[in-house]
């Protein structure tokens, strides 16, 4: 299976987030050895779909229940994939903002309606009330990594793997220390820029991390795009350093600097994304 060249921002909860019938039913799926890698799993979940899609579109299939899974001090921690829902929210943001003839073309009208039931579902207070709160637990980024994840990590809690067999870039760290990052960042950025769009994408992911367990653990995966950079480009990735370096620039008010670590952020990360148009 080819990489997907994308990069990835998981949450992996404790058991206890989720109700006693989801509890069940990982605890079985793990001591039958059915979890996935994060190596596997972007491959796995393309394939999954596509299979259960099929040719015609014309409807939004049931999708296996999978997960990726975590053992940190003893403790199981589950990142379910919750495929129906984001193939759903898909559907629905491929019609977006598209001329109907297309849009029907691409996702039919009944496709459409399922997905918005899905999602409705989803997000509805029954589902609420019934399973706790409705939560995707994680984001998906093609071409890059998004500036803004780099405000949860830490560049101490990088781990790096460049062997030929196994290539892999990517920072784990505790919930509570990426919502104390997200804080920071934004009152930094609400005092230094406003309402500007780098404010609200801090903002919506901090939000979202808001959502979980407390002792749940974020990740920030590299993912497909290791096979796009060499290994030294890889050992000297300090993106999180830079996005520190600009937020703390702006907090003493050293436009200079926080524009400089910008602009090496912007430079490196465009260089990769420019990678998609060559043939």
């Amino acid at each position: 299976m080819p990489s997907l060249f994308a990069s990835y921002l998981r949450v992996y909860e404790p058991l206890t987030a989720f109700d006693r019938d989801r509890q069940i039913f990982w605890r079985r799926y793990v001591k039958e050895g059915r979890a996935v890698a994060p190596l596997e799993g972007p491959g796995r979940q393309r394939t999954a779909v596509i299979e259960a899609l099929g040719a015609g579109w014309t409807r939004l299939p049931d999708l296996p229940d999978e997960a990726y899974v975590l053992e940190a001090d003893d403790t199981l921690l589950v990142c379910p994939w919750n495929l129906r829902v984001r193939v759903a929210e898909a559907a629905l943001s491929a019609r977006d903002g598209v001329p109907p003839v297309l849009a029907d073309a691409f996702v039919p009208p009944i496709l459409a309606g399922q997905a918005k039931a899905v999602v409705e579902d989803f997000r509805s207070g029954a589902r609420v009330l019934e399973h706790g709160v409705p939560r995707l637990h994680e984001q998906i980024a093609t071409w890059g990594v998004p500036l803004r994840w780099f405000v949860f990590v830490d560049p101490a809690e990088r781990e790096l793997t460049v062997r030929p067999e196994r290539r892999v870039l990517r920072y784990r760290t505790e919930i509570s220390k990426a919502r104390r990052r997200a804080s920071r960042g934004l009152a930094v950025l609400r005092k230094s820029v406003g309402d500007a769009p780098i404010t609200e994408a801090v903002e919506e992911g901090a939000r979202w991390l808001e959502e979980f367990h407390p002792r749940s653990v974020v990740e920030l995966d590299y993912g497909g795009l290791v096979q796009l950079l060499p290994d030294e480009a890889l050992a000297d990735d300090d993106s999180p350093a830079l996005v520190a370096e600009g937020l703390a620039g702006l907090s003493r008010g050293d436009a200079e600097a926080a524009t400089e670590a910008y602009e090496k952020l912007v430079a490196r990360w465009r260089a990769v994304q420019l990678l998609e148009r060559c043939n």
